[in-house]
């Protein structure tokens, strides 16, 4: 089951979409039409496109290769609305976030850009941006380097070196150590920042792991100074109906912040869309998750339903990835919905990793 978004403007379905989410959260409408005016300012040039039967260039954001996704944060009083979005590779000469009219240079990422560009024997970064909008405030933006095409050696010289760059290599070199010492399989995939110089902005460093339960997801999370591991457990099994088991390579994302000689906080990252017989049984699970966290579910199932492109007992996949963060912020759940747009997956990017044999130590470029 799929959308029948054939034939719109690549722009006006993801923006048709927002509207749609903003309608289902109970958003004033001048608000939704101010950032919907934001959210035009950013997206790269294949938003002007028409959608075809099948994506011309497949992305990495959805498994169906469609470049973008709405994703939702359920903490505090008012959800955070968000659109990630694939702006193609990094480039040295015309970077996306410099000729972004809605976007000012930032100087954070202007230290560490030109890290992911081209460089001699190594491809560019796949470059992504996302808009989160809590309203009444002004949207704020985040850009993500993707890292998952370079062999292991590459993406830990490009990590340190942003880290360094950011004067954030106690913290990067603590969390290293002690993510290498916890059992399992798992290879860095994103490196993300917030685009704000406020004290709060955030670096990000996602882990893909393979083969792993939630037990060893919890001991990644527990990296981070600010983790409960005992409420994270239950969250996860929450979410996978009881199972041991994380899913296909779950995520681990650990957050610093300037001034912490550590990794402040972890999201992890589950896929419903694996853990699930069908979108309803993910929607009911995530309810539930939300309630024991003190969160109405109603917005969310109403989210859930206007988004779907039919019952939510035929559909499958909308509801991709659910993430927690047990960090003291109740309520601290992600839902991420990936419109089905084509009718089949496309393939993976493949990683060079070799995991088993790789040589933690080395930094070489």
């Amino acid at each position: 089951m799929i959308y029948p978004a054939q034939g719109l403007l690549a722009g006006e379905f993801l923006c048709g979409l927002w509207a749609s989410a903003c309608d289902a959260l109970a958003i004033p409408a001048d608000q939704t039409v101010r950032s919907i005016r934001v959210l035009r300012s950013v997206l790269p040039a294949w938003a002007g496109e028409r959608i075809g039967p099948a994506p011309a260039e497949p992305s990495y954001v959805a498994d169906d290769g469609f470049p973008a996704e709405l994703s939702v944060n359920w903490s505090g009083t008012r959800p955070e609305l968000r659109l990630l979005f694939d702006c193609g590779l990094a480039s040295r000469d015309s970077p996306w976030h410099a000729r972004s009219g809605a976007v000012a240079a930032n100087r954070r990422l202007g230290r560490i850009h030109e890290v992911f560009t081209p460089q001699v024997g190594r491809s560019p970064a796949p470059l992504w941006h996302s808009v989160a909008w809590r309203p009444p405030s002004r949207p704020v933006h985040k850009t993500y380097f993707g890292l998952y095409a370079w062999p292991l050696p590459q993406r830990y010289a490009a990590v340190s070196e942003a880290m360094r760059r950011l004067r954030m290599t106690a913290a990067w070199n603590d969390a290293r150590r002690r993510v290498e010492g916890t059992a399992g399989r798992r290879e860095i995939e994103f490196f993300a920042v917030d685009l704000a110089d406020e004290a709060d902005a955030r670096v990000k460093i996602y882990y893909r792991n393979h083969g792993a339960d939630i037990g060893e997801v919890n001991r990644v999370a527990s990296v981070a100074r600010h983790h409960d591991a005992e409420r994270a457990s239950a969250a996860y099994r929450t979410l996978t109906g009881g199972r041991t088991d994380a899913g296909e390579a779950a995520l681990n994302c650990l957050a610093f912040r300037s001034g912490l000689d550590g990794a402040a906080e972890c999201a992890t990252y589950l896929r419903l869309a694996g853990l699930a017989s069908c979108d309803r049984e993910a929607v009911d699970r995530t309810a539930e998750l939300l309630r024991r966290e003190g969160v109405d579910p109603g917005r969310f199932r109403g989210l859930a339903t206007a988004l779907a492109p039919g019952p939510l007992h035929d559909s499958r996949d909308l509801l991709a990835l659910v993430s927690y963060r047990a960090a003291g912020r109740p309520g601290d759940v992600t839902t991420y919905f990936r419109p089905p747009v084509y009718d089949r997956s496309v393939p993976r990017p493949s990683s060079p990793a070799d995991l088993a044999a790789r040589d933690r130590n080395d930094d070489s470029a």
